[in-house]
C-alpha cells in the first residue's frame, strides 16, 4: 500500500520556501542537503518516524541540466507553496504499472547513506496538472526519518483539492493506505494540517 512519505514546499529560492515553512510552523529546519542529479537543494523538518517535510528550490550554484527537474520546478513561479506530496511504496515498478503513464518512471538517486527511486515524468511535471503525487521507494535500511531530528510537528491531514479529484481518488483509492490523505473537488490546491507546539496550523 502507498503511504505518505513527505511533503515538498517549493519556492523560487530555497530561502523563500524555508522562511515560508518556518513562519508557518514556528520551527526552524533541522537539516539541509543537495540533489546533484536535479540541481536542487532543500531544508528538512522531521515529523515523526515515517514522515517529513522539505522546502526545495533550484540551486543557483548548481549546473544547468539537459533534462527537466523534478516536481515541475523548471516552471515554478510565485509565492512558496506545497508543490508535491510523495507516497512511499515497497515496489515502485509494480505501483507505477497500476497507474497512468503521466506518473513517470523511476529515477535512482543517492545521497550519503540514502538510496531511493522516485517517479519523474519526461517533462518533470507531476500528474493531474502538478497536483497528483510522486512515488518513492527507499532502498533499505536507511530512511531520512531515522537520522532527522524531530521538529515536534505532526501531520494531521493532507487535503488534495482538484477539479478532477474524483478521478484522482478512483485511480489511487485501491493503492493508498493512509487515512490522513483526503480528496475534494474544487479549485486546485494542496493543503496540510499540521499539529505544532503552538497549535494546529494549515500549510498551503
Amino acid at each position: 500500500m502507498l503511504r505518505l512519505d513527505h511533503i515538498a514546499v517549493a519556492g523560487e529560492t530555497r530561502q523563500a520556501a524555508t522562511d515560508f515553512v518556518q513562519n508557518c510552523l514556528q520551527a526552524a529546519p533541522l537539516a539541509a542537503g543537495q540533489h546533484p542529479h536535479f540541481s536542487t537543494h532543500n531544508h528538512l523538518w522531521g515529523m515523526g518516524e515515517a514522515c517529513y517535510l522539505e522546502s526545495i528550490a533550484i540551486d543557483p550554484e548548481a549546473p544547468s541540466l539537459p533534462y527537466p527537474r523534478w516536481f515541475g520546478l523548471d516552471r515554478f513561479s510565485g509565492p512558496p507553496r506545497i508543490a508535491s506530496w510523495i507516497l512511499a511504496t515497497d515496489n515502485i515498478q509494480e505501483s507505477l504499472a497500476r497507474l497512468s503513464p503521466e506518473f513517470g518512471t523511476p529515477v535512482r538517486l543517492e545521497r550519503g547513506a540514502y538510496t531511493w527511486d522516485i517517479s519523474v515524468s519526461d517533462t518533470g511535471d507531476l500528474p493531474f496538472g502538478g497536483y497528483g503525487p510522486a512515488l518513492i521507494e527507499w532502498q533499505p535500511p536507511a530512511h531520512p526519518c531515522q537520522n532527522l531530528p524531530d521538529s515536534g510537528c505532526r501531520l494531521i491531514s493532507l487535503q488534495v483539492q482538484h477539479p478532477q479529484a474524483d478521478q484522482m481518488q478512483a485511480l489511487l483509492a485501491e493503492l493508498i493506505g493512509d487515512e490522513r490523505i483526503c480528496f475534494s473537488t474544487g479549485p486546485a490546491q494542496i493543503s496540510a494540517e499540521i499539529q505544532t507546539d503552538h497549535g494546529l496550523v494549515t500549510l498551503k
